[in-house]
């Protein structure tokens, strides 16, 4: 397996892996060739709302969804050789390459319908100014939002939009 770390647009790091062809993780990935994988925080009514954000959104079905928690996204975290314990995160697997934080919120938004892919302009504001925010958020959606004693399981018409092992 092959990680490179390059940079990216908007500044910050995007790390890119080769996957190895048999890996039972990519698998799943195959279903999103075409898409992109948002790994959330199972437990923040914060992120579960975003997350119910962008399902309502998504009219190309471009996204798949795991949390954090859940057994496929501590695989993928392993695949891109990324920290199983982060749940302070939101990350966007794309085109075999993994952004985080404001840039992964970014690009999901610039994927939606309707005018959200105009924010994607804030992207030319500094990442390290942009994820001061993100960070200020993450550190108290818990206490802003509240938090869940466990993952939000979809309902039947929306399981294929999650990934499972």
């Amino acid at each position: 397996m092959r990680v490179h770390v390059s940079p990216c647009i908007g500044g910050g790091l995007v790390r890119i892996l080769s996957p190895p062809p048999n890996s039972s993780c990519f698998s799943n990935f195959a279903q999103m060739a075409e898409g992109g994988i948002i790994l959330f925080d199972g437990v923040c009514n914060l992120c579960n709302r975003a997350v119910q954000f962008v399902i309502k959104r998504d009219n190309k079905n471009y996204f798949r969804f795991a949390s954090l928690q859940s057994d496929i996204g501590q695989q993928i975290l392993r695949q891109y050789t990324l920290p199983t314990n982060i749940t302070d995160s939101f990350l966007l697997v794309e085109n075999e390459k993994v952004f985080d934080r404001s840039t992964a919120a970014l690009r999901v938004l610039k994927q939606l319908k309707n005018l959200w892919p105009f924010l994607y302009a804030f992207i030319i504001v500094p990442k390290f100014m942009r994820d001061a925010v993100y960070n200020f958020i993450a550190r108290n959606r818990y206490r802003w939002f509240g938090k869940t004693d466990e993952c939000m399981l979809p309902t039947p018409e929306l399981q294929s939009k999650f990934l499972t092992p």
